[in-house]
């Protein structure tokens, strides 16, 4: 069950390259729970793939951990990268690869929110949607110097299969930059490229059929774009009654990502979540992606624990199967971008004429310059 599987800890001391004072760390996920796909790990040095065996050893279970861990090579659920990211000679989380195509990275002096996917395929489509699974990894030995990590990864479904490479660079932001190669089996109608996954499930802005204790809770609170002549676009995001499609038609979109913006801990209230301290993520495609949409996704969730928003680029033509699709966009974990001029600091909503309060709505924008801390 749940439990069990947290109290199978990675023991710290036999983590890849705890001995060779790297600028990283590497950890191993065991296999079991919701994470029951064997996953193949190798390392890459002097350009030669070594293959990462699994052992028992590698783990301290816990008291109600009450099967012993098997003793053959079963691989491994994922992986997760440490490094001194908030303070030299400490060593914390930086990235984590695990479930599917799932992966999720912050910044300095952040907390875990959102998380990001390989590829997303057939969101809300009424067959269910289909998830591909990064099947193995190749991480490349750090160089003792460097503050750069690179990650292979094959990712593989029943539509397609694809290679990627990420490079990563810790810092505020956390940058990566992804590489990406798709080969299609059949045609992909609604393909989603660099889509991030995140939570919303209450604010201020219209809190009063939600009995919480809490003023807002959400990991991002919209969803930001810049299109192809550079005009932004921010939407508010929203917890709604049925699942709602937004599709922003664009050419040559410039940026988009969901984002945290209110980063005042009086908003939430809420010392253990650190909503506060969520990661923004923000995708900029290199090149020109042509013609398409950015889709935002909001499904109903009557819990907080529930990734109820999706965002991503869906190009306006199929992809056919047989072809070979390559693309490249930057990632940062961070604080957002940092545009020029005004950004919308909240969104409120309210009564607006006592005399006929169901007839009239008042809405409020409150607008911030850059760079100054929204609260």
């Amino acid at each position: 069950n749940y439990d069990q599987y947290q109290a199978i800890y990675f023991n710290p001391d036999a983590a890849i390259w705890a001995k060779d004072d790297l600028p990283f760390h590497m950890q191993l996920f065991h296999r079991g729970f919701y994470f029951k796909d064997k996953i193949e790990v190798a390392t890459v040095s002097d350009g030669q793939a070594h293959h990462l065996a699994y052992s028992p050893d590698m783990y301290q279970p816990g008291a109600i951990v009450t099967q012993p861990l098997p003793k053959e090579d079963i691989g491994f659920a994922g992986l997760r990268i440490h490094g001194p990211i908030n303070q030299p000679g400490v060593f914390d989380e930086i990235v984590v690869f695990q479930g599917a195509s799932y992966f999720r990275s912050l910044g300095k002096g952040q907390a875990y929110g959102i998380s990001a996917r390989g590829l997303a395929l057939k969101v809300g489509a009424p067959e269910g949607e289909e998830f591909p699974i990064f099947r193995a990894f190749w991480v490349e030995k750090p160089v003792k110097e460097s503050d750069v990590l690179v990650i292979h990864a094959l990712l593989d479904s029943q539509s397609l299969t694809g290679a990627y490479r990420f490079t990563i660079r810790p810092g505020l932001p956390t940058a990566m930059d992804v590489e990406t190669t798709l080969f299609p089996r059949v045609d992909l109608d609604s393909a989603g490229l660099a889509p991030g996954t995140s939570m919303f499930y209450f604010d201020g802005n219209g809190r009063e059929n939600f009995d919480d204790w809490r003023p807002a809770v959400h990991d991002s609170d919209g969803l930001l774009m810049v299109n192809g002549k550079g005009e932004r676009i921010w939407r508010p995001l929203a917890n709604p009654k049925n699942l709602q499609f937004s599709a922003f038609v664009d050419s040559g979109v410039r940026g988009f990502g969901l984002l945290q913006r209110d980063r005042n801990y009086d908003s939430y209230d809420d010392y253990h979540a650190a909503y506060d301290r969520r990661p923004s993520l923000w995708v900029e495609p290199v090149g020109d992606w042509g013609q398409g949409s950015v889709v935002l996704v909001e499904i109903p969730s009557e819990s907080a624990v529930n990734d109820n928003i999706v965002a991503y680029w869906q190009p306006k033509d199929p992809i056919r199967a047989g072809s070979e699709f390559a693309y490249a966009y930057h990632m940062a974990w961070g604080n957002g971008p940092d545009v020029p001029g005004l950004v919308v600091a909240s969104t409120r909503r309210g009564r607006g004429d006592l005399k006929h309060p169901s007839a009239i709505r008042r809405f409020v924008l409150d607008y911030v310059p850059t760079g100054v801390s929204i609260t």
